[in-house]
């Protein structure tokens, strides 16, 4: 069967087996409710608790504790195991809450309504809730319907419909009931369509439902999202990877250290007490905890910047990102058409500076009288106009349009320049009209002239006195309409308030603005007008002419219109563009206007622009060559966003893909980062995304990266700070056997050092403001190691040296015979993980000129670091727990000097780098 736009109203209405003057009959409403469902998108069921605590129980490195764990319970040591479950625990409590929340908010956006739809049924007009539809009903259309499902039109009065959410499009799409010819048209193409999720703008029509619920195309969408399986964060798989190669190095020096033992002829017990040191010393205890709640933090941090993170890995995957794909409607733009330029007597009029220099009615009234054909045209523009200019509902002492987005535009212009509609209807009533049609392109509106100017108001006598100097007109029509059209109909110019003849030079003048303004990406009205005497026009014998009304008219001017970009985007393009990230615009809306608010932004290095059409010919191999070279992308489907973003990830790009539509929440769920807008954006979008924009501010998304990218410097000099150390602690027993020594450190004193440094110390550490310059670095690499960078040779040599201290110390008192001698391995151990965590704040900048104070949670857990560990020496119950005895002063000054020793060398090499 062909699609629906391919077969005219009397087919589809066979093919549907329905009438216009019946509709279906009840019955028949019954056995289709039956057949096809109700009208209703089938909901993916999201995570429930129980799989949300499985999935943060089941990553490697938890794994890998949990089985440290039941070692520990398999020897008796019960003290260590309680230790090691109680981090688990805590770790899988914080991921729990943190989604658990963010899916409580998300819940609290949504706004569940379901709206209510006229059909006809039973040869009766009845209002039923839109999940009653079924194919063949006859449904009713008017200004402010919802469409809630797909349409076949069967009759279109000058109906326009906002298909913004589904194509793209920011302006009104005319409709009418013509069949089309062309095969499988772009959504945007198809005009005698109406799709779920979209809404009636302007006119009225009559239409038969198609289809419903999921074989909507709305459904279609909502179908592909579900098909969509989210893949691990960058972070999600470094860290998987890090507890993969964790556990088989500690594995294997289990097991190596346990049979060289066993050789030796040591005792069993003992090589089991070895090698449960060995598996605490090797494993990060605390990494899991504290990359959630570095997460969690930023997380927080976000929200308080209005944005929402639903996943909680998603607040690093911002940090990864290496292009930035947006839509443009609504992301970029404000969705909210405004008037900007205006072209009269041959030249342009930009009037966005005068607008906003214009504070008082003097300024006003002046600006009036200097350029009065510009407030002529303005007021053919607002009389010739269905708009209406209503106070805001919200916002006090704010105006807002109802109609037509584009003659709201022309209202709300006329209005900020003291030309008030309502005014200038008390003083021009209107009295005739011939509505717009898409095939005229064109709208007349007849108004009376006033008798008396005395009864103008006094900011309007300048205009009606100047329209009243055309001649003895009892009556003035104002038409509007596209360029081209008006021309066909005009035969006069208006110049200096004088009309002359509409010559070639004339003609040409006038196309060329228009050409102009429209590569500007502008959509363009011109508006005319002509005088009419009582004698032309007998309103009171009923002989008005609508035919005579669009006759010889004079041009006026014209008025270009755009969807204004967003003030604060075009700093945000700049940084991302500085931060090495490639913005990339992907829309529905015309190629030209895309590439005009492109170059605007700055987005566009160079010409090149891909439509849907030309994608959608490209296997996904050639697409693959071709994205690194496009920045714009013009009237795509959801199929082609999809596209693209899968091609840039082939390329192992890390993609973040914005938007507010219901277009955008497949590509919104394949992205790595998939971000929607809170405010406009549809509850699809906000389901599909990653993160929500409570503001829809664009600049909010580079404040996120930047978190982000602080964010992975923290958790990257944890792991490299929490290794170092363990790496210290590791050569330590490994190497001490090899000198006849027992083992330096027991493991309850190794899990005490690991919960004070990768507890309190990292946790600190995790929170360190933003390095200098981290905006203006470009994006590390999507495949880059988490020990790249000098982090892997790094944890060797200062772990090595670490170790060798720690040796040294415990060889030297062991040797004497000294019983201090394994409390002075303990705290010299503690203490140089205090120095570590100071000097691994930055890569490049020395603890001395960052400052103590520049991060003060790590210097409130130095200080609680030092105190804990003294209290473990000295307090007699504690050094039972610990077996510790009381240190000197002279063995404990020691202590502290030894441990800066690794503080001093990664200072050293600091300083070194920097020379470099």
């Amino acid at each position: 069967m062909s699609p629906w736009y391919m077969l005219d109203s009397a087919e589809v209405l066979q093919q549907l087996d329905t009438n216009i003057p019946d509709g279906l009959k009840q019955s028949e409403v019954t056995r289709r409710l039956k057949k096809y469902g109700s009208n209703q998108l089938t909901e993916q069921p999201g995570e429930s608790l129980w799989q949300i605590l499985w999935k943060q129980l089941t990553a490697t490195m938890v794994v890998v504790l949990i089985v440290a764990a039941l070692i520990s319970i398999a020897l008796r040591d019960y003290t260590n195991a309680v230790a090691i479950l109680a981090i688990v625990a805590f770790n899988a409590i914080l991921g729990v809450r943190q989604e658990n929340q963010a899916r409580v908010a998300i819940a609290a956006l949504k706004k569940l309504a379901v709206s209510t739809v006229k059909v006809r049924r039973d040869r009766r007009v009845q209002e039923i809730s839109a999940r009653q539809l079924v194919p063949g009903d006859i449904v009713l259309l008017e200004t402010g319907n919802l469409v809630a499902a797909d349409y076949r039109l069967l009759e279109s009065s000058n109906l326009r419909i906002q298909e913004s959410s589904l194509t793209g499009e920011s302006e009104p799409t005319d409709k009418n009931t013509n069949k089309l010819e062309q095969e499988n048209p772009p959504l945007a193409d198809r005009h005698n369509m109406a799709y779920m999720g979209t809404a009636i703008a302007y006119g009225r029509g009559l239409a038969v439902v198609t289809e419903t619920g999921n074989e909507t195309e709305l459904g279609h969408i909502a179908t592909a999202i579900q098909t969509v399986k989210p893949k691990p964060t960058p972070l999600q798989q470094r860290l998987d990877q890090l507890g993969v190669k964790l556990a088989i190095i500690t594995l294997f020096l289990v097991v190596a250290i346990f049979g060289l033992g066993l050789l030796r002829g040591e005792e069993l017990s003992l090589m089991f007490i070895t090698a449960v040191s060995l598996a605490v010393a090797a494993v990060p205890e605390g990494l899991p905890a504290v990359v959630t709640i570095a997460l969690a933090l930023g997380a927080q941090r976000m929200l308080k910047k209005h944005a929402l993170i639903r996943k909680l890995p998603a607040v690093e995957t911002l940090g990864s990102v290496t292009v930035i794909c947006s839509d443009k409607t609504g992301t970029l733009t404000e969705n909210r058409m405004t008037a900007t330029f205006l072209a009269v007597e041959g030249h342009q009029v930009d009037l966005t500076t005068p607008l906003a220099e214009l504070n008082t009615d003097e300024d006003l009234s002046s600006m009036l009288e200097e350029q009065p054909v510009l407030a002529w045209l303005l007021t053919g523009a607002a009389l010739c106009n269905d708009a209406l200019l209503e106070p805001h509902p919200d916002i006090p002492h704010q105006f807002q349009t109802v109609g037509d987005p584009t003659e709201g535009a022309l209202v709300m212009t006329a209005d900020h320049l003291g030309l008030s509609k309502a005014k200038l209807e008390e003083s021009l009533p209107r009295v005739g009209e011939k509505p717009f049609d898409a095939e005229r392109k064109r709208m007349t509106t007849l108004h009376k002239l006033p008798l008396v100017t005395n009864t103008i108001p006094e900011g309007l006598k300048l205009i009606v006195s100047g329209l009243l100097e055309l001649g003895e007109a009892s009556y003035i029509a104002f038409t509007k309409g596209g360029v081209g059209s008006l021309l066909e109909v005009t035969d006069r110019v208006l110049v200096n308030g004088r009309a002359e003849k509409l010559d070639r030079q004339w003609h040409k003048k006038i196309i060329e603005n228009n050409d102009q303004l429209a590569r500007n990406g502008m959509r363009v009205l011109g508006v005319a007008f002509r005088p009419f005497t009582s004698e032309t026009i007998d309103l009171d014998r009923k002989a008005l002419d609508e035919d005579a009304l669009e006759q010889n008219l004079i041009f006026m001017g014209m008025i270009g219109i755009i969807d204004p970009i967003r003030p604060e985007v075009k700093d945000s393009v700049l940084m991302c563009q500085e931060a090495g990230i490639r913005p990339v615009m992907i829309t529905g809306d015309h190629p030209l206007t895309a590439q005009s608010i492109a170059r605007e932004l700055g987005i566009v290095p160079n010409d090149r622009i891909l439509t849907g059409q030309e994608l959608s010919q490209l296997s996904s191999e050639d697409l693959k060559h071709q994205v690194e070279n496009i920045s714009v992308y013009a009237r795509v489907s959801p199929q082609n966003k999809l596209d693209i973003v899968k091609a840039l990830q082939t390329r192992g790009h890390i993609v973040a893909m914005t938007g507010d539509g219901v277009n955008d929440a497949p590509a919104l769920k394949q992205a790595d980062i998939g971000i929607a807008m809170g405010i406009t954006g549809t509850d699809v979008a906000k389901e599909a995304a990653d993160m929500v924009l409570l503001d829809d501010n664009f600049a909010t998304i580079i404040a996120a990266i930047k978190e982000g990218r602080v964010i992975y410097d923290n958790i990257r000099k944890f792991i490299k700070y929490t290794l170092t150390g363990n790496a210290g602690e590791l050569w330590a027993i490994i190497l001490a056997p090899f000198l006849g020594m027992p083992l330096p450190l027991i493991p309850l004193q190794i899990l005490w050092v690991n919960l004070l440094a990768d507890g309190l110390l990292a946790l600190a550490l995790s929170v360190e403001p933003s390095e200098r310059k981290i905006m203006r670095r470009p994006p590390r690499r999507p495949n880059e190691s988490i020990f790249s960078r000098g982090v892997g040779s790094e944890i060797i040599w200062v772990g090595l040296l670490l170790g060798l201290v720690l040796l040294a110390i415990a060889y030297h008192y062991w040797s004497r015979g000294d019983a201090n001698w394994q409390t002075m391995v303990f705290t010299t151990l503690t203490l140089s993980r205090v120095g570590l965590a100071e000097t691994m704040r930055s890569e490049r900048e020395s603890v001395f000129r960052l400052g103590l104070f520049s991060n003060k949670p790590l210097l409130g857990a130095v200080i609680l670091t030092i105190g804990l560990q003294m209290a473990v020496v000295y307090i007699p119950i504690l050094q039972t727990i610990f077996h510790t005895t009381s240190l000197s002063a002279r063995d404990l000054l020691i202590s502290f000097g030894l441990s800066t020793i690794v503080l001093w060398a990664i200072e050293l090499e600091k300083c070194f780098t920097r020379r470099k």
